[in-house]
């Protein structure tokens, strides 16, 4: 099994100190899934040393209906467009996505899971 990492350019709005562009800016970020560590988590890494873990069922959910968990809500924001936000003790992070990125990132998790492994 093998990880799967893709970069991604969303626009962050936040309420923390996030090391965020204060306009509307895309900035880039990480999607990171390992199988061998936690098959049923992803990763996003946000700009600074800010990283969270969630569900993976949660981000693929989140495409189709508002859902949350814990300290991340995933929803649809029109047709193209994702948001996940994300709420700690220093605030609140919205990060917005384009769907088919999440989409692509979801599809190729699911294939890395799916491998053999290798003898």
């Amino acid at each position: 099994m093998s990880v799967v990492e893709q970069y991604a350019r969303v626009h962050i709005t936040t309420d923390t100190d996030l090391d965020a562009p204060e306009d509307d800016a895309a900035v880039p970020v990480v999607l990171r899934y390992d199988p061998e560590t936690d098959p049923r988590s992803v990763r996003v890494g946000l700009p600074g040393p800010h990283e969270w873990t969630f569900s993976r069922t949660l981000l693929e959910n989140g495409l189709r209906a508002p859902v949350g968990q814990g300290d991340v809500r995933v929803w649809p924001c029109g047709r193209v467009q994702a948001v996940v936000e994300f709420h700690s003790a220093q605030g609140v992070s919205v990060v917005q996505f384009e769907s088919k990125a999440l989409l692509r990132f979801l599809r190729r998790t699911y294939l890395a899971s799916a491998q053999p492994v290798a003898h």
